[in-house]
């Protein structure tokens, strides 16, 4: 699996690295933001699959902007976390403009194959019922423990969940919250400083 990963490491990022003109494109719709941290100290990721286009999507530069999304968040991780939050934001997903299952695969097998267990969970919200549609198609494709780490949240419990998992500081704030989100594109890759993690914890976690 090693030797598998460096194989692959080679090919997609010779120079150790995603190089931001391979993803210019992408990084232009602003469909991942990055947000503060969770209850545990994860760090949030918002993805907005309403600015995906699929008649504009070029699959190669797309699979190297989801590796470009997977270091950026991987670089952002304090130490002793290895995992992440994703708030996957669905309000306004149509069939005809967004949806892209060879795209949807695409990422789940990158994230599966060369960046396991870095989810820690994806809360799916404002879910349109077309969508799940899509999600039938895309569903064969996630292995067990991937699977359950995908949780869709209805309206009714939206803000209930959130809250639950988000401190209102670090939740983002077109969602009631007060953290301000930054597009991908304009994100300084630093890794989170304890000040930003502990104020997001509660204080019987940290003892």
């Amino acid at each position: 699996m090693l030797l598998k990963f460096i194989r692959w490491r080679m090919e997609v990022a010779p120079d150790g690295f995603v190089p931001e003109e391979r993803v210019r494109r992408e990084l232009a719709y602003d469909k991942v933001c990055m947000g503060g941290v969770d209850r545990t100290g994860r760090p949030i990721v918002v993805a907005f699959p309403t600015r995906h286009f699929p008649a504009n999507r070029d699959m190669a530069e797309f699979k190297s902007f989801v590796i470009y999304i997977f270091e950026k968040i991987c670089a952002r991780m304090p130490r002793g976390q290895e995992r992440f939050l994703c708030i996957v934001d669905l309000k306004g997903w149509g069939w005809y403009a967004n949806c892209d299952v060879r795209a949807y695969i695409a990422a789940i097998e990158i994230m599966q194959n060369y960046y396991p267990e870095r989810l820690g969970k994806a809360l799916m919200i404002n879910v349109p019922y077309m969508f799940m549609k899509a999600w039938k198609l895309v569903y064969p494709f996630i292995d067990n423990k991937t699977r359950d780490k995908f949780v869709f949240i209805n309206d009714k419990s939206l803000q209930e969940t959130l809250r639950r998992e988000i401190d209102e500081s670090q939740l983002p704030d077109f969602l009631g919250g007060k953290m301000p989100l930054i597009p991908l594109k304009d994100y300084a890759q630093e890794p989170l400083s304890f000040t930003q993690i502990t104020t997001a914890i509660p204080e019987d976690s940290l003892t």
